[in-house]
């Protein structure tokens, strides 16, 4: 597709460093874009080109409920989902808590998980009217190459990629397209906002923009699949 005219896409985590950056790129192509943050604060970090601004906490099933029901009951036209929310946590195994392995498993994978899945009647509905629906997840490259002290985020990162595979082969023959992508280490400052432990010393990793720009360049060129080798030249 040479642009998102005409496309309405929903960014989960529109308020982030990627998120916002996401949310910027995918206005510019064309696309009308509504974005979800946690909370009333973190909003104001949204782009103003985002409407309307949507509330979700990915670790309460009612919010994701609220959501979903708002969105396919006011038929939303959704033609994209991205989502690029995220948390981290560093340490060995054995000292991850239950409530940070719950968290890491909420809004990393589960979370996400059900909005997807709760919203693919619009996407289905977005199909069958021509509008070349897709899915993108960021699973990272922790999803391809498990990290020693990233053992709880490296899981919650690759379950997440086992469901894009599985999705795509499911919603394939509805039109819809799943795209994965695994960058390498960004600097969008999660690992400073860990939710336990201390992050070690990375090397400099890719920028956010460089990163954004990828993913938006896999949604107009047709890409299914962005390994971590996808990002090497940006």
């Amino acid at each position: 597709m040479e642009n998102l005219r005409g496309k309405n896409i929903l960014v989960l985590g529109g308020s982030g460093a990627l998120g916002s950056l996401l949310t910027s790129k995918l206005s510019a192509a064309g696309a009308q874009v509504m974005a979800t943050t946690t909370s009333n604060e973190r909003g104001a970090h949204i782009p103003s080109v985002a409407s309307p601004r949507l509330l979700l906490d990915l670790e309460r099933p009612d919010s994701i409920d609220v959501l979903v029901n708002y969105l396919i009951q006011s038929n939303a036209q959704i033609d994209g989902i991205v989502n690029a929310t995220g948390v981290v946590a560093f340490g060995p195994a054995s000292e991850i808590s239950p409530a940070t392995l719950a968290k890491l498993a909420a809004v990393n994978f589960t979370g996400p998980v059900a909005v997807i899945s709760g919203l693919l009647p619009a996407l289905k509905k977005s199909a069958a009217a021509g509008n070349e629906p897709f899915i993108v997840n960021i699973s990272g490259v922790v999803a391809e190459s498990p990290m020693a002290g990233l053992a709880a985020y490296s899981a919650s990162k690759a379950g997440l990629w086992a469901f894009d595979q599985a999705l795509a082969r499911e919603v394939r023959k509805d039109g819809i397209r799943v795209i994965d992508a695994r960058p390498g280490h960004t600097e969008t400052g999660l690992a400073t906002r860990a939710i336990a432990g201390t992050s070690p010393a990375f090397p400099t990793g890719m920028t956010p923009e460089s990163v954004a720009e990828r993913i938006v360049a896999a949604i107009l060129g047709g890409e299914s699949d962005l390994p971590s080798t996808a990002f090497a030249k940006y």
